[in-house]
């Protein structure tokens, strides 16, 4: 049985930001193996914290990584070596 509309679509324009600060990550990064299991372990880690605090259910844990890690790109200790 089929699911009737029920998905929420995300609007362009967040979607759009979500890519370019994927990418500004990638692009800051020396490595992107690197840079995407950092991204990785940082949404594990939110998940688990999410559970406790009141932020919002509705964003993934990983779009939540990647809008925090972008806003770091200012520390280069977060994303270097």
């Amino acid at each position: 049985m089929a699911r009737s509309g029920s998905l929420h679509k995300r609007p362009t324009m967040e979607t759009t930001q979500l890519m370019r600060r994927a990418d500004d990550l990638i692009s800051a990064a020396s490595n992107r193996y690197r840079i995407t299991v950092q991204v990785a372990n940082r949404a594990k880690r939110r998940r688990f914290e999410d559970f406790d605090s009141g932020d919002d259910p509705m964003m993934k844990p990983v779009m939540r990584a990647i809008i925090e890690m972008s806003d770091e790109l200012t520390q280069p200790e977060i994303i270097g070596e």
